[in-house]
């Protein structure tokens, strides 16, 4: 029943994103593990149409937030104005409170006003002069970064980058894909046309349900194994942190549902790892000098680490 409901949301998104089955998957993935998606890559491929599309899909509402150098705090989570009419101080909600925000080329704002999402992906909720104003649920940011551009931009600091489940890229389409998407787009728009697949009240359930997902103690024991051989690798300055560890494994739950499983194999672990350890690690000046990249030793430490299997009993 679940699976069918998903695999709903995910045609609903193909019809819009040609060629991106696994974006979509991993998309779907973070926001009912509850989490929150960086997607890295050039302009013009579609980010801002996936969560469109993906905010369609589930009858949420979308928010957009366009990060500027001059972007402010305020601009972000909301501010108090005085009413002199009844001479007290009314809350404005800036554009985090939407079920789905777009954080659009995050890198580009000052690191005060990133910090301004920090308690709100954490926390669900923003705090301003002195009260705290829980935000809509689900709540889920999906913020996007140029990795070309370079001038005026301030990298994510690594506790910020921490707060996002899983990172990704699009990558451009192939000819094929791309002449598709001109036929579809040649009369109208077909993000117009999109109808919820689920509701915001089923989303909710299976979000909740995500955590029955079993998770054997040998998944569990995997995952930290993994978690581990980042810390001790040669290559490795700091590795991942337990926090790294609950969301693979939060990750790999959604990804069981998603796939019509009750239980987490570990292919999905596997398969889920490059998206959620990368940026979290942070190599040796060393390793980066000589052009290896974190998904290399992800991919090294996966060869060498024993994978769990299950012994049917005779």
């Amino acid at each position: 029943m679940y699976h069918q409901k998903l695999e709903q949301v995910l045609m609903n998104i193909e019809r819009v994103m040609i060629g991106k089955r696994t974006v979509a998957e991993l998309s779907l993935v973070s926001l009912l593990a509850q989490g929150h998606v960086l997607l890295e890559d050039v302009p013009g491929v579609g980010k801002t149409m996936m969560v469109r599309a993906l905010a369609k899909s589930v009858g949420a509402k979308f928010t957009r937030i366009q990060f500027t150098p001059d972007l402010l705090p305020s601009d972000v989570i909301g501010v108090s104005i005085y009413n002199p009419k009844e001479m007290t101080f009314q809350f404005r909600p800036g554009p985090i409170m939407g079920n789905i925000v777009l954080a659009d080329e995050i890198n580009r704002t000052s690191p005060k006003t990133q910090s301004s999402l920090l308690e709100s992906m954490e926390e669900g909720s923003v705090t301003v002069d002195g009260f705290t104003h829980k935000l809509t649920k689900p709540f889920f940011v999906m913020a996007t970064q140029n990795p070309i551009e370079y001038e005026g931009t301030y990298p994510l600091p690594e506790a910020q980058l921490d707060r996002f489940l899983l990172k990704m890229q699009m990558g451009y389409p192939d000819a094929k894909e791309e002449m598709e998407v001109l036929n579809r787009i040649q009369l109208a728009p077909p993000i117009d046309d999109l109808q919820p697949a689920i509701t915001l009240e089923e989303l909710q359930h299976l979000q909740d349900e995500v955590r029955k997902v079993i998770v054997d103690e040998k998944i569990k024991e995997y995952i930290v194994d993994l978690a581990g051989k980042t810390r001790d690798h040669a290559n490795v300055y700091l590795g991942v942190s337990p926090r790294g560890s609950i969301a693979l494994m939060k990750a790999s739950q959604a990804y069981a549902m998603l796939h019509g499983r009750d239980y987490v194999l570990p292919d999905d672990v596997q398969f889920l790892v490059p998206y959620i350890f990368a940026h979290r690690m942070i190599l040796k000046s060393e390793a980066r000098y000589e052009g290896i990249e974190p998904e290399e030793v992800i991919e090294r430490i996966l060869a060498r680490t024993r994978v769990p299997v299950h012994r049917m009993a005779k």
